[in-house]
């Protein structure tokens, strides 16, 4: 970092790097900085204040050099790439990577529509609805989104199918209450009986989900997803506590890193070094 000389007659000019120190603000409207340093150059993203949990426990493990030498282990084209992994340091290659993880979890933190999966969207990755149903973030798995531009079609038919995956969840909910119940009806091969539940739980299901408004997308996310991309799908479901602010250009270039079959890349991407840019 070059020092700024105030001389008398003028302020010499100089040259700073991507990771520049920012102008004093409110402290109370500054959003910290962070500089992701990486074998193919040099990220900037800023951490959402509305997001404090991600925001104070990504800065808590930058300060304890947390991501020192681990990897970009997942990297998906037009997607995303994904690093965090504690045991991708010194990974041999070819190791499948993408399980390890810290002994806790950070509580979901969705500021949606407001904050949502655009092009540098910086997000939490997770486990999946299955074993994780609130949806908690790893402690140290991110992702920062490539996406792809989509068009206005695809996102009416997006639109259109919440209604439909809201009321599969509802469903599937009621059937977990059930299933003692349903085993019985098919060791029975009591097909008429299980038709008849099915349908109450389907009427139940409907009921459930009546109240809930209907979903379109904000004219905001309907202009960066046909502008710029993102991946719309994972809106609402993933914890997005940030977004890329300079280096967009290396997420680009990590992106077309060649993969194996488990979308490690094939030469690794490593992170050097992350820092807090004042």
């Amino acid at each position: 970092m070059k020092t700024i000389y105030l001389l008398p007659i003028l302020l010499l000019a100089v040259l700073v790097s991507a990771c520049r120190q920012g102008a004093k603000q409110n402290p109370m409207d500054q959003e910290t900085k962070v500089c992701i340093e990486t074998s193919h150059g040099d990220i900037v993203v800023k951490l959402y204040n509305e997001t404090p949990k991600h925001r104070d426990n990504f800065l808590k493990l930058v300060k304890e050099g947390h991501y020192e030498g681990l990897l970009f282990h997942r990297v998906i084209k037009n997607f995303m790439i994904q690093g965090g992994d504690p045991t991708s340091k010194n990974a041999p290659k070819g190791v499948q990577l993408g399980e390890g993880d810290l002994d806790y979890t950070v509580p979901a933190e969705f500021v949606y529509p407001k904050y949502f999966h655009k092009r540098g969207a910086l997000s939490a990755a997770r486990q999946a609805d299955n074993v994780n149903p609130e949806r908690a973030s790893s402690a140290s798995h991110f992702f920062i989104v490539t996406g792809k531009v989509v068009n206005d079609s695809t996102l009416l038919s997006m639109e259109e199918q919440h209604h439909t995956q809201l009321l599969s969840q509802a469903f599937d909910s009621l059937a977990r209450k059930h299933m003692k119940e349903i085993y019985k009806l098919r060791k029975d091969r009591n097909e008429e009986a299980l038709m008849d539940l099915q349908e109450k739980l389907m009427a139940e299901a409907e009921q459930m989900i009546s109240g809930e408004p209907e979903f379109h997308f904000t004219p905001e996310q309907i202009e960066a997803y046909t502008t710029i991309g993102g991946t719309p799908h994972l809106d609402g479901a993933y914890s997005v506590f940030g977004e890329v602010v300079e280096g967009m250009e290396v997420v680009d270039k990590i992106q077309q890193e060649k993969t194996d079959r488990n979308d490690r890349p094939e030469r690794d991407v490593v992170i050097k070094k992350m820092r807090v840019v004042e």
